[in-house]
């Protein structure tokens, strides 16, 4: 199967290049430091933004074997600093097959979260700080996301009352999740012990097949997903 180079998809258009040197400052002088990239997550998101939006095109597809023989980083750190960049917001995962992954490369400028000093002018200084904000330990936080939720299970949609709700990263600590509001949902107990440390969409098909959700509720739940690593539930707080 020749899936070990990354290849590009999606036809450049004319003058559709960004100013490279200017998306590199941007990259070095408020990405890196805001999102406090790993040198790991640098060199993925580096790779796949010069080979994707630097040549006018949109889109990359690329197998994890090839871009770790291509950035010399091994399978599995390299597998998590792209779960990482898509809970960023730096790269949206548009499909995934036995070919590689089919990725939409988002420049600098347009991840939330990331924006150089003057755009605090137009209110993305609150966004800024909202991404760096670790919302697991203040308790005002915690009780931010399980209000964002409606006192539902995230997963599987069962009302829960107060006392027997519990936050999960969707994304698991030991594969290096976050404590961002990005990664972290209200659930009930039952989904929290039961999904240990699957990915949530599998999670999710589990909860399907079990009888748990509708066909209906499945597609809503992977919409909702999607919704929470693109930074659109924003829980009700001010950091």
């Amino acid at each position: 199967m020749k899936t070990n180079t990354p290849m590009n998809t999606g036809k450049p258009t004319k003058n559709s290049r960004p100013n490279a040197l200017r998306i590199w400052k941007q990259l070095e002088e408020h990405l890196v430091p805001q999102l406090r990239l790993s040198v790991t997550d640098r060199a993925v998101y580096a790779y796949l933004l010069s080979h994707s939006r630097l040549e006018g095109r949109p889109r990359l597809r690329f197998s994890i074997l090839g871009l770790a023989r291509q950035i010399h980083v091994s399978g599995k750190p390299l597998r998590e600093a792209v779960r990482r960049l898509a809970d960023y917001g730096a790269v949206r995962l548009v499909e995934r097959s036995r070919t590689g992954h089919l990725v939409e490369v988002r420049l600098p400028e347009e991840i939330r979260g990331a924006r150089e000093p003057g755009a605090s002018r137009t209110g993305n200084d609150g966004a800024s700080r909202l991404e760096g904000t670790d919302f697991w330990r203040p308790l005002k936080l915690r009780q931010a996301i399980h209000a964002r939720e409606g006192g539902l299970c995230f997963y599987c949609l069962r009302k829960i009352r107060a006392r027997l709700h519990c936050l999960d990263h969707v994304v698991p600590r030991a594969h290096s999740g976050r404590n961002s509001y990005r990664n972290l949902v209200s659930c009930c107990m039952e989904c929290n012990a039961s999904k240990g440390e699957r990915r949530a969409d599998d999670f999710l098909r589990s909860l399907y097949r079990d009888g748990r959700l509708t066909p209906a509720e499945l597609r809503a739940r992977l919409g909702a997903l999607g919704a929470l690593a693109s930074g659109k539930l924003v829980p009700l707080v001010q950091v």
